[in-house]
Parts: structure tokens; sequence; C-alpha cells
């Protein structure tokens, strides 16, 4: 199992810790370090920022939203930063929610996700193989576009760059069942957001038709320290965002997700908590048990064990938010 270091987006501003969390990551051998966006930072310029200031770490999205960019788009972004990084960029990808897609970048959300984020890959894929000029048929992404509202002058074309690696790896962040037994047929990793190693089970057969080399690469927050309670603090704050904020009432992909976890009604009360403006109370009714099983905090020898639940699961890549470089270190140091 491969360690990666999870940076996320930025908050209020740059965190001027990143690009030195970053160099301490590749000093102790992590492979890969992975930024992220929102509605704020983006994933693809921090990147590049770190790609100058260091030499082998690989340089990972997760995940770059879909709907911030066309997927040609997308993939000029990523065969840039490959060629001015020498080959170390791991595209993740993910759809997001109807909340940001149409009310932070304006767009329809797909009334046919599966069928949306299959064509986006489509062509991501073409423009990386520089085999022909880009063409899809689509529902979605179709290009060149056509019919009303266009002046019937688009042709395909073909990447002027020629890419330095046809076959960059294209992750996927995938929640559903469906959407992760797509991402095992079309992609070369699954970015999970939530993933316990006590529940492996829940993708077994999502992950059937995973081909070999196949990464599986979660998401996972760490803490070296001595209050288990209280590092598991920052794990339940996140969590009452992203199950009671990230996504409307009626469609919260991560309270779906929390659910079928095992948390169902607590889903639904870190929900109306939130939602009522009483966020404290949220955090506060995310169950302790969720959030550690989902983490990895406290103690070294507790952590030590723990680590050992993720390395015998399906995970290839431990993807790490950590806020010191003691907690980095002393993952790399079990890990080895």
């Amino acid at each position: 199992m491969r360690l990666g270091l999870a940076l996320g987006y930025w908050g209020r501003r740059p965190d001027p810790r990143h690009l030195t969390l970053a160099r301490h990551a590749e000093r102790l051998g992590y492979h890969s370090v992975w930024t992220a966006e929102s509605w704020g930072s983006d994933a693809f310029t921090p990147l590049t920022w770190i790609a100058a200031h260091t030499r082998r770490i690989r340089l990972g999205t997760a995940v770059a939203q879909m709907a911030a960019r066309s997927p040609t788009a997308t993939a000029m972004h990523a065969l840039t930063l490959d060629h001015l990084s020498g080959g170390r960029v791991l595209l993740g990808l993910g759809l997001s929610g109807p909340q940001v897609v149409e009310g932070w970048y304006g767009r329809p959300f797909p009334r046919s996700p599966l069928t949306a984020t299959r064509e986006y890959v489509d062509v991501v894929r073409q423009v990386l193989r520089r085999e022909a000029p880009v063409a899809l048929d689509g529902r979605f992404h179709p290009l060149p576009r056509t019919g009303p509202g266009t002046t019937g002058l688009g042709k395909p074309l073909r990447s002027i760059t020629h890419p330095l690696r046809p076959g960059l790896p294209v992750l996927l962040g995938a929640e559903g069942p469906r959407n992760v037994a797509q991402t095992a047929r079309i992609a070369d990793g699954w970015l999970p957001l939530y993933w316990s190693p006590e529940r492996t089970d829940l993708h077994t057969e999502a992950l059937a038709a995973a081909p070999e080399g196949f990464m599986v690469a979660p998401l996972v927050r760490a803490r070296l320290c001595v209050d288990v309670a209280e590092g598991l603090r920052p794990v339940k704050t996140m969590l009452a965002l992203y199950v009671g904020g990230m996504g409307h009432a009626s469609r919260n992909f991560h309270a779906g997700l929390m659910a079928r976890m095992g948390y169902g009604e607590q889903a639904r009360a870190v929900q109306e908590l939130f939602l009522s403006g009483r966020r404290e109370e949220a955090v506060a009714a995310v169950p302790d048990a969720f959030a550690d099983e989902i983490s990895l905090v406290g103690p070294r020898e507790r952590i030590a064990e723990r680590l050992e639940l993720w390395r015998r699961s399906p995970v290839t890549d431990l993807l790490v938010t950590a806020p010191d470089p003691a907690t980095l270190r002393v993952l790399a140091e079990l890990n080895a």
C-alpha cells in the first residue's frame, strides 16, 4: 500500500503549510500529493506550484470537478502539467452534486450522471491518446457540437500538443454502487470519499470488474495524538459539513453513503441539525464510531494497529490528510 498526501482545497486564503508538507512527504517517500477544488481555489494551479518545487512525487487531483471545465479543457490542463512535471500527473475527476453544479458553475446537473461521466472520460481519453480528431456523438458532451444555437461550423480537432503519456491515469470519485461499478470499468482508479476497512464487503460486487493495477485510493484523515476524542473532532466537523451541508436535504450523496454504511438515522439527524443552523450540535451528532472507522487517529500504537486493517483491505493508495509533519513521518515508518 502506497501513501499519498491529500491537501484538499484552500479555505479563506492559501495555506502556507501546503508546500512544506508536500516536500516533507516527498522526502519521506510518499508516492503522491493531491489537491482538490470546491467553490474557491482550483485543483491544478497549486499542483503546478508544487511540481516546480518537487522532483519525484506524483501529482493528483482528488478531485477536479467535471462541471468546472469541458472534458477537452480538463485534458489540456492534465497534459500540460504532465509535460511540465516530467510525467507525474494522476487525473482524478468528480461529478460533484446539483447544488455546486447548478449553483456555482451554472450548468444543469445531468439527469443521467453515469452517462455524463462516461462521455467525459471518453473525450479526455481521446485527447490524451491523440489517435484521431476528437469526436463523440454524445448526449452531454457532443463533439463537435451541432444543432440549435450553433453555427454548424465546428469540426473535430486533434490536440496540437502531443501528450507526454497517452495513458495518463484517470481516476474517478464515485459514491453510489452503480457509479463505483462503472468506475471499475472505465477508469484507472477509484477515489472513495469515505472508506472503512471494516466494511470492504460493501464494494466487493462493484469492484468485481476492476482490472489488474486498478487503484483504490481513499482519503483518510490522520492525526498523531494522545486524546482520541479530541483527534476525532476535525473528522466529525468535516462529516457534519459534508453530510449536512454539501447537498440538498432531499439529495445529498454524502448522507446517502453514510446511510449505506449503517448510519442512516444518524445521517438524518446531522442533516436536520446542520440545515437548521445548529452546526455545533450537528458535529456532536456525528457518531464517534463512524468518524473513527474512516480515519487514523490516536497514539502511535493505536494508529499502527488500525493501519493494518487498511493494509489488508483492497486499498492500493492511502491518501492522508494530516495536519503536521510528525503524523506523516509516523505513517511512513509504520507503512515501510
